[in-house]
């Protein structure tokens, strides 16, 4: 039962910086469109909700490339640090 409860929290964590990514990146190209006078997402619009779900989606299906010549050890740890820094935060 204590396994379910955490799993349903870290679940419910997960998704709440899914999402707030998702509007970050959304308000980071609304200012982009703003200060270069183009049409974008500073237009409301469908397609404008619709980029940030490309831009998660593009960053969960990157192609990871392994190398010989990098310390794997840190390759792996470094983004695990950072994740657990900024949900600590």
């Amino acid at each position: 039962m204590q396994a379910l409860v955490i799993l349903i929290n870290l679940i419910i964590v997960m998704l709440s910086a899914i999402v707030a990514i998702a509007f970050y990146t959304l308000r980071e190209r609304k200012f982009l469109g703003y200060f270069q006078h183009r049409k974008g997402p500073n237009k409301p619009s469908i397609t404008a909700l619709i980029i940030p779900i490309a831009d998660a989606t593009k960053l969960f299906i990157k192609e990871e490339k392994f190398t010989t010549s990098r310390n794997i050890k840190h390759y792996l740890i470094a983004p695990i640090i950072i994740i657990i820094t900024t949900l600590l935060l």
